[in-house]
């Protein structure tokens, strides 16, 4: 094995990056520091530089060292081997030597020796160090102007070693890999093997993409051992027991420090649990929401990691080199918080998400249906909607609603019955558990669950038969409808997170969290890039209240409610319109019908209420039977 030497003036960061190389390579450090005599460094202590005479000793103790570190598997050395003499004094040890020349500008060393405390160099003598230096025509040239992790991740792509793992290789798997790659990230792939299902998957994938030149894995034991520590896993495998399988499985080849990140849609208790259950061992955990389907995972996701802020600070690096970027040209990636916060927010993203697909499905419904508008009609109204709007969702459906198949429109040949994977439920789950309403991300997760009883729709549509009613709604009413259910949808989504946030202390940043959504994901919008500049400054206000948004929310009510109302006359579902509109004027309303249904709980089961006329706080029951 080859034995690296990090050179460089003093202060260039030889020891600390060094150090950090040793760890991924699992080899020994030596200081050449180590090797002076003491002759030497009493002579330095004392402000003098050393001359050739006073480094031949050393350079024959370092050079003899190597000889044996060699045989021993090799080792990384900080050592400034200043001048190309000194080099190639050490280069006559006859082992293979890998020179990274780590350099900065005079200024900035400066600054740094002078900060630097307990070291026996002097920041007078650089002057004499970068008037020795002659800069190696070979190796790797690595300027060291960012941070110890950034500077490493460099050395790292340099030298082509593995900087990252990633375990599974289905669609997602696959472009997340090609993402890292193209970056110019080191990575290296494992893939199992099931005869008759998962034949050669990784080899096939590597092989069919020798551009980047990825190593790739069918024994999971091979794989881990070929990533340098402490190591670096992504598992992109289908969340439930394959994550936990593929754990089990990882664990006895893992040392401390070694880190797992789960990228796939986890829920987030099974995220606090495998969080828990790695600490024990030592080893980090990263519960990491991507979003944004294949394309995304390619070309740059969304990413909400969430865990060991140690574990994000080390490969933060690499997964913000993959995010998308928002229009600032900043990843649209964040660390998100501790524990599962990751993955709650990316369960969130993915109820948001519902209840804006289920909106764009029953606008097209009324349109197509009840205002008779054709396809290609409803196709340029949503492209003029998206003017304002630019949302990713709205796109896409013009898109749907202009492909033909064969000169007749596709989406008419789809079955009415939506699928879904769990994520808004689990959202809608959340919110019951922590007291949050959320009206309209619950209501698409029904009317997704009521469109997969297609059999029973069909008997009832032949009993209960539809009158045909005469809608007339204008474009303008319509639009204003549609934007404030989509506005009320996400301030439902914010207050859970707020919730959230405030029930696990995750303090979650929301500004950010809407910042990291404006690209790369699904739910991506214009509204989403005001809500990420309007929550700096607001991060305690419930959406809605947002002064942005008053005169918005002033005009466009009566037209949600009219929308709503004349879609209910003509026997329409309009069922996350509804629902905005009920949480809204539900949230608008200072008396509710919460003060019969205390009355009603009291009778029956004597569980006390508050009065109007008391203080808060204070509990009273009544008798109410005249029996």
């Amino acid at each position: 094995m080859s034995i690296y030497i990090l050179m460089g003036v003093s202060g260039v960061g030889k020891t600390t990056l060094g150090k950090s190389l040793a760890k991924h390579l699992q080899t020994p450090f030596y200081d050449a520091d180590d090797f002076h005599s003491e002759k030497n460094i009493q002579k330095m202590s004392k402000g003098f530089p050393l001359n050739d005479e006073d480094r031949e000793s050393w350079l024959e103790n370092i050079k003899n060292a190597m000889q044996s570190w060699e045989d021993s598997g090799g080792a990384v050395l900080a050592c400034s081997a200043l001048k190309e003499k000194y080099r190639q004094h050490l280069k006559q040890s006859g082992v293979s030597i890998t020179w990274i020349y780590l350099y900065e500008s005079f200024e900035t060393i400066s600054h740094r020796l002078e900060q630097r405390s307990g070291h026996y160099f002097k920041a007078a003598l650089l002057n004499s160090q970068f008037e020795t230096l002659e800069p190696p025509k070979y190796g790797l040239h690595i300027r060291v102007d960012d941070t110890a992790e950034k500077t490493m991740h460099k050395i790292m792509k340099k030298l082509e070693l593995p900087e990252i793992g990633l375990i599974g290789l289905g669609v997602m798997g696959k472009s997340l890999a090609l993402n890292m790659a193209s970056k110019q990230i080191p990575i290296a792939v494992y893939n199992r093997e099931v005869q008759g299902s998962e034949e050669g998957v990784a080899r096939d994938f590597a092989n069919s993409h020798p551009d980047h030149q990825i190593p790739w894995f069918d024994d999971l034991q091979v794989f881990v051992k070929s990533l340098p520590k402490p190591r670096n896993i992504f598992l992109m495998v289908n969340a439930g027991k394959a994550v936990d399988s593929v754990i089990q499985q990882l664990i006895p080849h893992l040392d401390k420090g070694d880190l797992i990140i789960d990228g796939g849609n986890s829920h987030y208790t099974d995220t606090q649990r495998r969080a828990k259950k790695l600490k024990e061992k030592e080893i980090l955990f990263l519960g990491t929401g991507v979003s944004g389907g294949e394309e995304g995972a390619l070309k740059g996701p969304s990413i909400m990691p969430g865990g060991d802020r140690k574990a994000y600070d080390r490969v933060g690096n690499v997964l913000e080199a993959i995010a998308a970027k928002d229009h600032q040209e900043n990843p649209c990636c964040t660390y998100i918080g501790p524990g599962a916060s990751g993955h709650f927010v990316k369960m969130l993203h993915n109820g948001i998400e519902y209840g804006e697909m289920q909106l764009i499905a029953e606008f097209y419904q009324l349109l197509r249906f009840r205002l008779h508008y054709q396809p290609e009609q409803i196709a340029d109204l949503f492209l003029d909607w998206n003017k304002d709007m630019k949302s990713y969702l709205l796109s896409i459906s013009v898109e749907i609603l202009r492909f033909q198949e064969k000169n007749e429109l596709l989406l008419d040949k789809i079955l009415d019955a939506a699928g879904q994977k769990g994520t808004g439920s689990w959202s809608s789950i959340a919110a019951l558990n922590l007291g949050v309403p959320f009206d309209t991300i619950t209501t698409a997760v029904m009317a997704r669950n009521i469109s997969a009883e297609k059999e029973l729709r069909l008997t009832f549509a032949e009993i209960f038969k539809h009158t045909e009613h005469f809608l007339e709604i204008s474009e303008e009413e319509l639009f204003k409808a549609y934007k404030l259910a989509s506005l009320i949808n996400h301030a439902t989504g914010f207050e859970l997170l707020r919730a959230a946030s405030s029930e696990y202390n995750w303090q979650l940043n929301f500004s950010e969290i809407a910042r990291i959504w404006t690209n790369g994901c699904i739910i991506k919008s214009g509204l989403m890039q005001q809500l990420s500049e309007l929550l700096k400054d607001s991060a305690g206000q419930h959406v809605l209240s947002l002064e942005a948004f008053r005169e918005m929310i002033e005009t466009n009510k009566s037209s949600l409610a009219f929308v709503v109302g004349k879609s209910v006359e003509a026997e329409n579902p309009l069922p996350v319109a509804s629902a905005a509109l009920n949480y809204f004027w539900n949230l608008t309303s200072a008396t509710t019908s919460a003060n019969m249904i205390q009355a009603q709980r009291d009778y029956f089961g004597a569980h006390t209420y508050e009065r109007t006329d008391g203080k808060r706080g204070e509990f009273h029951h009544t008798n109410w039977s005249k029996s």
